[in-house]
């Protein structure tokens, strides 16, 4: 059994914190281009950038560190207040961000990027700094040694006092004050006193707060810079100060006869009464149990800090303790889940054929049991849910690209990125939305003399937002151009030969020819659209997610694409019905209400559409039997029972059925694969005596309903 490389998986780990970092400065940027150009969410920016240069640089990733530190100057003359965040800063920031995400993916592959995609954006981040920091790098790279022939000297190295205050980030960020300690008194003769007159009583401790501070004395021949660059990764997290000290402070630096060792590092200073310190050095003030503050010492009078930076709390909420496993394990433990609950269910089904009594421990203990399978369920489910933030992340970037293409400013603005989905619908769900995204910039926006003409600002704006509604996921592509010109739409369609000539098409049914293979409405083929395929793929996908999608277009104003996904595609709960002698399982959150249907409750309208009068409207009837081929329709719907079924947009149709069986939670098994796509089917699933029985998607009934006549009026066009 071969041992595990530990470099192998601590460059692992540093790449996961290297997404988490640009997840991070993304959200800066974003906050920046909205106008929050405050302290704190510039340093927010600049320490992801700083945090992934000081991470490639131990792994000898030459390329991102030459990317992320031009950068990173660039960062720091904003914070210097040397630098404007202009639209245009604000643009090459975006492109550079993206660019840093594709050199550490590149780096992470074991790859380089092209030098020609780097060094455009390179120079455009040099000018922003006047080419300052190139001359200093080059300067750096080789200093000449000076030769001495004077072989002896009295002069000694000279004193120096650093005052180290961590702030309650720095301990979260994984950063220990021993090891930054240790690191500084290498330079020379040293002492540490450890100040722990502000750690209050044990009844107002905070566990997390950091109420101690230190101060070194140290002889060093080092300079201040060198000391500064042992605090490098804890800048901004910290209170630090170098003073320079013309003599040794009295504390016998010279006859300590080595360096400390880590009890001496923060150990018990009952033997030195420090001097207090300053109180922009100190931690804030600890209270007791009843709310009251407990006093500071006297402070004495000091110099300035010369390096603080003080910190706000503004954007760091206290992060979770969070644990990295690998995605296959979850898999697994999603499939025991799953298999859980198909015993859980033939266990059931086991207990109800005995016909023990409802009262019994059997029946009881059951019970219990099918509580906690449920509550384990959830919580797996909750493990495999993310938020939607990456992927709008992503649809971020492609706005920018597919913008700066074709020449259009576009405003891009994202809601409900915190909406948690299944990780697996997240991942397979990017490619069909970035189709859908291009198409809104490219066909959706307007170009700038247009929106102007039309009384619109010149920059459009694309709107991606999620939502839950109804058990599932609500993913909605918004732009405000100049929405679906129908007319033009139906006359591509007719010389295509997608469409009979002439033929008369409600607006819902010009909009689905969108989705036609082949079809397109641009005039020219470019890099983003133009070939006739995009949308037919986007409606595959979405369908092999059990999803579904529909369009919403009003001339002048915009377009509105809305998606429907589960949350999930594990477990759903579903209504076990019969069918002409078939078991079937309807989700549940489709379901308003049942109905038992009297004489008189349906009417026929047309040669082959039945419609059932409820609460003062009527509402398509569909057979669940027939429209699946399993029989004809019945002569008489007397007596039978329909199921209330609604879409997310409202509209609502009658599924009739044989008879109810239960309630029942099912575990989902995909058809797609094996069989393709099945009309009116989302897929199968395991049944509690063994039986397999298919899961209707009932939306996709209603809108593929062989009963539905395509002559009904508006008021009772239910196929969206």
């Amino acid at each position: 059994m071969s041992t595990p490389d530990p470099m192998a998986e601590i460059r692992a780990s540093f790449f996961i914190e290297c997404e988490e970092l640009l997840e991070s400065l993304q959200d800066g940027l974003i906050a920046l281009d909205g106008g929050d150009t405050d302290a704190e969410t510039i340093n927010i920016c600049f320490r992801a950038v700083h945090s992934i240069k000081g991470g490639a640089g131990a792994f000898g990733l030459d390329q991102l560190v030459k990317f992320a530190h031009r950068y990173e100057t660039v960062m720091d003359a904003m914070r210097a207040g040397t630098l404007a965040a202009d639209r245009e800063a604000m643009l090459l920031f975006f492109r550079a961000a993206d660019l840093l995400s594709d050199i550490m993916r590149a780096a992470q592959e074991g790859d380089l990027l092209d030098d020609s995609m780097v060094e455009g954006t390179l120079k455009d981040l040099e000018s922003l700094t006047g080419g300052i920091e190139e001359e200093e790098e080059e300067e750096a790279d080789f200093q000449p040694m000076g030769l001495s022939m004077d072989l002896g000297t009295d002069e000694e190295p000279p004193f120096y006092s650093v005052t180290f205050a961590p702030e309650r980030e720095l301990f979260k960020s994984g950063n220990e004050p021993q090891h930054l300690m240790r690191s500084l008194v290498q330079m020379g003769p040293a002492q540490v006193i450890c100040h722990s007159q502000n750690v209050p009583l044990l009844d107002a401790l905070d566990p997390v707060a950091a109420y101690l501070s230190w101060t070194i004395e140290i002889q060093t021949d080092a300079s201040e810079q060198d000391m500064l660059d042992v605090f490098d990764f804890v800048d901004g997290l910290c209170t630090l100060k170098i003073e320079r000290r013309e003599e040794d402070a009295g504390l016998g630096l010279l006859e300590m006869p080595g360096l400390p060792s880590l009890d001496d590092i923060g150990g018990d200073d009952a033997d030195f009464v420090p001097p207090p310190l300053p109180p922009e050095l100190g931690p804030p003030a600890a209270t007791t149990t009843d709310g009251s503050e407990i006093p500071k010492p006297p402070v004495a009078n000091a110099a300035p800090a010369t390096s603080a930076r003080p910190k706000t709390e503004k954007n760091a909420p206290t992060a979770n303790p969070t644990v990295r496993v690998d995605l296959d394990r979850i898999d697994r433990l999603v499939n025991l889940v799953g298999e859980l609950v198909i015993n859980q269910a033939m266990l059931s089904q086991s207990v109800t054929e005995a016909g023990l009594n409802t009262n019994s421990q059997v029946t009881s203990g059951l019970e219990e049991f099918m509580q906690l399978t449920r509550d384990i369920q959830d919580s797996v489910m909750m493990i495999r849910a993310q938020p939607v933030k990456s992927l709008f992340q992503r649809m971020s970037r492609i706005v920018r690209e597919s913008s700066a293409t074709i020449g259009k400013r576009v405003n891009f603005v994202t809601v409900g990125e915190n909406t948690e989905v299944d990780k697996t619908v997240i991942e397979r769900l990017a490619d069909p939305l970035t189709h859908m995204i291009r198409n809104a910039v490219d066909h959706g926006l307007e170009d700038s003399a247009d929106r102007l003409a039309n009384g619109k600002s010149e920059d459009g704006t694309v709107t991606l937002s999620a939502a839950h509604k109804s058990g599932r996921v609500i993913i909605e592509i918004v732009d405000d151009g100049s929405g679906i010109n129908r007319p033009k739409v139906q006359n591509i369609a007719e010389s295509k030969g997608l469409i009979p000539a002439g033929a008369e098409l409600s607006d819902s049914e010009i909009d689905a020819l969108l989705f036609l293979p082949g079809f397109s409405t641009a005039t020219e083929i470019s890099n983003l659209s133009g070939r006739g395929v995009g949308m037919d793929v986007v409606r595959s996908a979405i369908q092999a997610l059990g999803g579904r999608i529909s369009i919403t277009s009003h001339m002048g104003k915009g377009t509105t694409f809305s998606i429907s996904l589960p949350l999930t595609l594990a477990v759903l709960d579903g209504m076990v019905v019969k069918v002409a002698g078939e078991t079937l399982v309807v989700p549940l959150g489709t379901i308003v209400e049942t109905v038992s249907l009297q004489k008189g409750d349906v009417r026929t309208l047309g040669p082959n559409s039945n419609v059932i009068h409820v609460r003062d409207t009527f509402v398509p009837l569909l057979d669940l039997g027939a429209e699946l081929g399993y029989r004809t329709s019945p002569a008489t719907f007397e007596g039978a029972v329909v199921l209330l079924i609604t879409q997310e947009d409202g509209s609502r149709a009658a599924v009739l059925v044989d008879a109810i069986e239960e309630q029942r939670q099912v575990v989902i098994k995909g058809l797609q694969e094996a069989y393709g796509r099945v009309p009116g089917i989302a897929a199968a699933t395991i049944l509690g005596d063994g039986q397999i029985a298919l899961i209707v998607d009932p939306v996709d009934l209603m809108a593929s309903a062989i009963g539905r006549n395509k002559q009904t009026s508006n008021s009772l066009e239910f196929a969206g």
